[in-house]
């Protein structure tokens, strides 16, 4: 299970949005690239200011480039504007943002900046093992159970707790090696899932 699935339900919820943006000529890949650039802009802000009350912004805006992807998807379906460009800066775009929304954890006391970089990595190879799913002759592979809407959530929450001071001693270091074996755990999935894909 995993919070991907309730993707149709936000999909609907935003459709009506996504039908004005539409109207007035915005783009999916103006939409993908905004997306990205807020999220490196904010992750280096952090890096830079690392105050735990700053860290209340990052739940909000995980929320926002969720929704932020679930529009430029439905752009570019629904209103024939896939594109070849678009598929490389929709895949490209999610690992460098996830990296700058993670990366600011490495410079706060609470946690290990080595089990922080090792979370980044895992979460870049999850991506790319979805993607390879399509080089097998699968589908784009969004196996959990820690996708990026998964750990976006998880990350939020995280945040959301340091930013409200709310107490981490005795199971901060015990975070980010457990979100590394579930992105580990995420990985096997999706080979095991796109082989079986392939081979049907």
């Amino acid at each position: 299970m995993s919070i991907y699935a309730l993707k149709p339900k936000f999909q609907a919820l935003l459709r009506p949005i996504v039908r004005r943006l539409h109207a007035v000529g915005v783009t999916a890949n103006q939409v993908t690239l905004i997306a990205c650039l807020v999220s490196v802009a904010l992750g280096i802000w952090l890096c830079l200011q690392p105050q735990p009350v700053l860290y209340l912004w990052l739940p909000l805006w995980m929320f926002l480039r969720m929704a932020f992807n679930a529009v430029d998807g439905m752009l570019a379906r629904e209103f024939g504007q896939k594109s070849k460009l678009g598929a490389y800066l929709n895949e490209l775009t999610d690992v460098i943002s996830d990296a700058c929304l993670y990366l600011p954890f490495a410079f706060l006391p609470h946690f290990a900046p080595l089990w922080v970089g090792v979370f980044i990595a895992l979460s870049i190879v999850v991506e790319m093992t979805g993607v390879v799913g399509l080089m097998v002759g699968a589908s784009r592979r969004y196996d959990g159970p820690f996708g990026k809407s998964d750990r976006a959530f998880v990350i939020g929450a995280l945040a959301l707790a340091i930013g409200l001071g709310l107490p981490v001693q005795g199971w901060h270091a015990f975070v980010f090696p457990l979100m590394s074996m579930l992105c580990g755990l995420t990985i096997w999935r999706r080979v095991q899932r796109g082989l079986q894909e392939a081979q049907s």
